[in-house]
């Protein structure tokens, strides 16, 4: 199976829209997608509040994954699809920002963190 980026987007987009995500007759509005993909991070968020370990996965009793790893993967399928839904290629662009962020100087912008 082909785990690349670039297949990893189709196939979040796929079954979004086999799911009927994209049926809406008006496009959802940019800071509404950015809301649903910042909700993943305050579940995983949430998850650690409620004192699951960082790389714990538990599971429902219909098998659902949860936890902390579980909602980050939430977090990138809303990107992936995002993505596909725009033509954006994110594997091409995150190839890109990661050369260019390798030729940074170090701490760059003089940030703590």
């Amino acid at each position: 199976m082909d785990n690349s980026i670039k297949n990893l987007q189709k196939r979040a987009y796929e079954n979004s829209l086999n799911h009927g995500f994209h049926e809406l007759k008006t496009e959802k509005a940019f800071g509404d997608v950015i809301a649903l993909m910042h909700s993943e991070l305050t579940e995983a968020y949430e998850e650690y509040r409620n004192n699951h370990n960082l790389n714990e996965t538990y599971y429902d009793e219909d098998g659902k994954p949860n936890g902390v790893p579980s909602e980050l993967a939430d977090v990138v399928i809303r990107i992936l699809d995002f993505c596909e839904s725009k033509n954006i290629d994110l594997e091409e662009k995150i190839i890109e920002k990661m050369k260019y962020n390798e030729t940074r100087p170090y701490k760059h912008g003089n940030k703590l963190n």
